[in-house]
C-alpha cells in the first residue's frame, strides 16, 4: 500500500541553493528530504514541495508531501527524518494524507514575511535573517507604496522569471508593519514570480529612500519592464511563513 505523507519544513536557507533539486554540487532543502527518505524507504522517491524558494530564503511553513511504500506512524517518520536531516531543517509536523492531496497544486494561499533591522547595529543573532537598512526611511511614503500592488496584476516589471511565463498574478494582502527598529512585511497570495516579493520590497525601498515616487508605481507596472522598477531585496529577509489548502486537503486522515 502507497501512503501519502504531508510535511512542514522549517529551515534557514542561508547554506542552501533554495528548496527545488538541482544539480549534485548545488546542495537544496528538497536533495536533503530525498537522501534522507531514501535511507528510511530503500529507494529514491519523489518529493513534491508548495513552493520553489530562492537561495538564502528561510522558511516556517513550506509543505511537501511524498508516497512512501510502506506504513510508518507519522510520529515515527517525523523522529527519523528529524534525525537524519541537517540541523538548520527540521519537520515540524508530518500526517498521513488521502492519496489525492498534492502540496503544490492544492495549495490555495502562500504568505511570506520581508523583515528588515533599521538600527544602527545589527545583534548577530538576528543577521542571517533581517536586511540591514540604517539610513533614514520615509515611512509615509513607502506605506503609500504598498497599496499599488494589491489586486490581480500583470507583475512583468516585478519579475525575472521566463519570458514566456504568464505574468498575471493576484496579492491579497501586502502589510507593512513598523515595530521599533523593524520594518516587517507581509504579501499574501496564491502564487508568486521568481523574485516578485524580493522586487516589490526593494522597490519600496527605494520609494524610502527617494529614488522613487509612490505616485509612480502604477506606470512601473504599466511598462511591464524589470528596468523601471527598483532594486531585488537581498533573500536572507525573506521568509515563506505559511502555505494554506483548502479544508478537505487539509484533513489529517489518521483521525
Amino acid at each position: 500500500m502507497i501512503n501519502n505523507y504531508r510535511v512542514v519544513v522549517h529551515f534557514d536557507g542561508t547554506e542552501y541553493h533554495g528548496w527545488q533539486f538541482q544539480a549534485p554540487e548545488y546542495r537544496t532543502v528538497q536533495a536533503e528530504l530525498i537522501r534522507a527518505l531514501k535511507i528510511i524507504a530503500k529507494k529514491q522517491m519523489i518529493v513534491t514541495g508548495s513552493s520553489r524558494t530562492d537561495a538564502g530564503v528561510h522558511s516556517l511553513g513550506l509543505t511537501a508531501n511524498f508516497h512512501l511504500p510502506v506504513a510508518i506512524e507519522p510520529e515515527s517518520l517525523q523522529r527519523a527524518l528529524n534525525s537524519l536531516l541537517p540541523k538548520d531543517i527540521r519537520i515540524m509536523e508530518c500526517a498521513l494524507m488521502d492519496k489525492s492531496f498534492n502540496a503544490r497544486f492544492g495549495a490555495s494561499s502562500k504568505t511570506y514575511t520581508y523583515c528588515i533591522f533599521t538600527g544602527p547595529v545589527q545583534s548577530p543573532f538576528n543577521l542571517r535573517f533581517a536586511l540591514h537598512v540604517p539610513y533614514p526611511l520615509d515611512i509615509k511614503a513607502m506605506r503609500r507604496a504598498t497599496r499599488h500592488f494589491i489586486g490581480a496584476k500583470d507583475f512583468t516589471s516585478f519579475t525575472s522569471d521566463e519570458p514566456k511565463k504568464k505574468k498575471m498574478r493576484e496579492v491579497s494582502e501586502f502589510k507593512m508593519q513598523v515595530k521599533k527598529e523593524e520594518i516587517i512585511f507581509t504579501v499574501s497570495g496564491k502564487s508568486f514570480l521568481r523574485y516578485m516579493v524580493r522586487n516589490m520590497v526593494g522597490t519600496i525601498l527605494d520609494v524610502g529612500r527617494g529614488k522613487i515616487k509612490a505616485e509612480d508605481i502604477p506606470a512601473i507596472f504599466a511598462a511591464k519592464d524589470r528596468r523601471r522598477a527598483g532594486q531585488t531585496a537581498p533573500a536572507k529577509g525573506l521568509t515563506l511563513v505559511r502555505v494554506e489548502y483548502q479544508p478537505q486537503q487539509n484533513q489529517d486522515q489518521t483521525k
